[in-house]
């Protein structure tokens, strides 16, 4: 598949977001850091208060990369930012209105696969920006889709069922999308998607049907 963007004006709008946003990338990483620190170290709300911070990532991903960077050389970002958005909303209604998604009460299993996710989108995947060429600012830094994504998808590990399907469906769709980065422009760090894509599928599967969780 060709892109209907060079590789140049790929890493050239990464530049653009990262020096106009900086230093919110530090604020990005903050809050994923607070929403690991909520769901170690439990507190009441804890869960409603992690699902306004996925919130408030794919809000921000969005608006602040697909509607606002990306948007000026591929058209479909708009697309993009409404599925991101979508998500953020998904969220936000679930999690932080409803109280449907509970975070810690998962099995032994999906815990770890959390856990590898989680550290992969916050430590490894930065890493392995840099040895592979793409360091700062020409680098998807956190609160970018790709990062954010495998970041979304390792906390939803630590979901208890039952919990509503539809929380999965942006964050897989990111999965398919954006791991065409890795073979259109070699961002190799993004193969990272196929393990978070393939993980929220079978999330869906243990999902059981949408209901009333636990609130913390």
């Amino acid at each position: 598949m060709e892109a209907p963007f060079t590789t140049e004006q790929f890493f050239e709008v990464l530049i653009q977001y990262n020096e106009a946003v900086w230093p919110v990338q530090i604020l990005m990483n903050l809050l994923a850091l607070a929403a690991v620190a909520l769901l170690v170290w439990p507190r009441p709300y804890s869960s409603r208060l992690i699902s306004g911070i996925l919130a408030l990532l794919w809000a921000w991903t969005g608006i602040a990369h697909h509607l606002a960077f990306f948007a000026t050389v591929n058209n479909a970002a708009y697309g993009f930012g409404a599925v991101f958005l979508a998500g953020a909303a998904a969220f936000l209604w679930a999690g932080t209105m409803k109280g449907n998604l509970v975070f810690g009460s998962a099995s032994g299993p999906y815990r770890v696969l959390g856990g590898v996710l989680v550290v992969y989108a916050l430590l490894v995947y930065p890493v392995l920006s840099e040895v592979l060429g793409h360091g700062y600012p020409a680098t998807p830094t956190f609160g970018l889709p790709c990062p954010t994504t495998i970041f979304t998808t390792g906390m939803l590990c630590f979901l208890g069922a039952p919990f509503p399907r539809y929380v999965l469906v942006a964050p897989v769709l990111w999965s398919v999308v954006g791991v065409q980065a890795a073979f259109l422009f070699g961002v190799y760090q993004d193969l990272g998607l196929l393990v978070s894509g393939l993980v929220g599928v079978l999330l869906g599967f243990r999902a059981g049907e949408a209901g009333k969780g636990r609130t913390l």
